[in-house]
């Protein structure tokens, strides 16, 4: 698998990233194992999650996805220099256990650590920005973590692109540590809040850029046409947005490539993130097997210029 390079970090990832969000809420310990063993298999390297995974699901309290990718750390036959970990601080855990301030950070990398059962992170994001702390705090936090060895490289996720800009302009005033990947929001429906400003900072910055929600939370996989088909799903509720005319026109696309090329929406709809400029990889998530294997496909999958011309065009 040809691996890129995740912007300044020093870091190279395969062009799609294993969404670790799903181990603890609709995967379990033993399937998210057969899932990352799969996704590595296939010659993939890097899996993002965050301390508040999967705090939303009945009974959890957030650690449960570091805890299990810890777990499968210690027991698998790759090294750990193998993988690339990717992990957030920042989302409230409770009422003192949230934001960017120095002395929760300090506190989160440990228990992070501790989950993961690992003396390093690769990639530590900072999950919302936190407009209580100013960025120099924040960010000289991490300066010490990347001195001590228990962090590799920052970056930063949800920030628009004054806050970027801000955050860089700080790191370069102060001499700190600045945030050299980003994780936005962004998928063929959902392409504002990146294209446009935010995307040509990142370029102009060499930031690496791994995006989220890349299948509109499984909406461009294509199985999500009507309220019916919402009922007694976990994502439900986040999907219900996308039942617009808008949605309905971007899956037509996708069903007439599907149709072309025999490719499933889903590959389609990734593979088209894959090829933007911009972009090092996304971030798709699989609770199963064959999911897993379909996904795994897009990152071989080449579309031609016109079906992303016609992808352009209908997501614009």
């Amino acid at each position: 698998m040809e691996k890129r390079r995740l912007g300044r970090t020093g870091l190279s990832i395969a062009p799609l990233v294993f969404g670790g969000n799903v181990f603890g809420w609709t995967a379990d310990e033993k399937t998210s194992f057969a899932l990352l063993d799969a996704f590595f298999e296939a010659g993939f390297n890097a899996v993002d999650t965050a301390d508040v995974y999967s705090s939303w699901a009945p009974g959890n309290k957030g650690g449960e996805s570091e805890t299990i990718i810890g777990k499968w750390l210690k027991q698998s036959a790759y090294a750990r220099d193998d993988a690339v970990i990717v992990t957030k601080v920042g989302s409230e855990l409770g009422p003192d256990r949230k934001g960017l301030s120095r002395r929760w950070i300090m506190q989160a990398v440990e228990d992070s650590l501790r989950r993961l059962q690992t003396d390093h992170i690769d990639l530590y994001l900072s999950h919302w920005p936190d407009p209580e702390t100013p960025y120099e705090e924040t960010l000289a936090a991490y300066d010490t973590l990347l001195a001590e060895g228990k962090v590799r490289a920052i970056g930063a996720s949800n920030l628009d692109a004054t806050q970027l800009r801000d955050a860089l302009d700080v790191s370069a005033a102060k001499g700190l540590p600045r945030y050299d990947v980003l994780q936005p929001e962004y998928n063929l429906y959902d392409r504002a809040t990146y294209d446009g400003p935010l995307r040509d900072l990142s370029i102009a910055e060499e930031i690496g850029v791994i995006t989220y929600f890349s299948l509109a939370r499984g909406f461009l996989s294509g199985k999500y046409r009507s309220h019916k088909d919402l009922e007694g799903s976990a994502r439900g509720g986040g999907v219900e947005k996308y039942l617009d005319g808008r949605g309905m026109r971007i899956l037509g696309v996708l069903d007439e490539i599907a149709e072309d090329t025999g490719a499933k929406q889903a590959e389609i709809a990734l593979a088209w993130i894959i090829e933007r400029e911009g972009v090092t990889a996304p971030i798709a998530s699989a609770t199963n097997l064959d999911q897993l294997a379909s996904l795994v496909k897009s990152a071989e999958l080449k579309l031609s210029e016109e079906a992303i011309g016609k992808l352009n065009d209908v997501s614009a």
